[in-house]
């Protein structure tokens, strides 16, 4: 695990291989999903059931990206405040060759106790000096569910827009969402 720190914000840490993923930073990131998606936040894992969930339910998925994590392929961001998980996301590179300059990033998330403190800035902030600097890549993109002001943090952080899926996202009977697109050159 290699670590980022700048003055006034949370800890920047990333873990590149799979057996650095502990049991207890795998709790962390499966109790903080979790209270995510439980608190309304968009990032259901594929294979769960819309909210509640609980923590036995998003478990797979974290053990899917754990296990899927490699320096030039897959990596774990993690804000930390005071020792504490306050958020993290996933960076991934695009595994075909036509592509393979392009990252994605996944699963961007601030834990409810942390919200407005900055944390999700940070990550982004974080992601884009190492995908740039340590994968070599040329540019990111991220997907977002309209109806939760998404677009406008993205925006914020230097993202733009390159499209949307209308109606893409049933989140319930009767509400369907965009799925918006976003690009940001490194």
């Amino acid at each position: 695990m290699t670590t980022h720190e700048t003055a006034h914000a949370p800890v920047i840490a990333q873990i590149t291989r799979a057996q650095d993923a502990t049991a207890a930073v795998r709790r962390d990131l499966t109790d903080c999903w979790a209270a995510v998606v439980n608190a309304g936040g968009a990032v259901i894992p594929m294979d769960c059931p819309l909210p509640p969930v609980t923590p036995s339910m998003v478990e797979p998925a974290v053990e899917r990206i754990a296990r899927g994590l490699s320096p030039q392929r897959s990596r774990l961001l993690l804000a930390t405040v005071d020792g504490a998980l306050a958020g993290w996301l996933l960076l991934r590179r695009e595994p075909h060759p036509l592509v393979a300059h392009c990252g994605v990033v996944n699963h961007v998330q601030t834990h409810v106790r942390f919200r407005g403190l900055g944390i999700g800035a940070a990550l982004m902030r974080g992601v884009t000096g190492i995908a740039r600097e340590e994968m070599g890549l040329e540019r990111l993109q991220l997907t977002a569910r309209a109806g939760l002001g998404l677009e406008d943090f993205y925006r914020r952080a230097g993202w733009s827009e390159v499209g949307r899926w209308p109606g893409a996202l049933r989140v319930a009977p009767g509400d369907d969402r965009d799925e918006i697109l976003m690009s940001l050159a490194l």
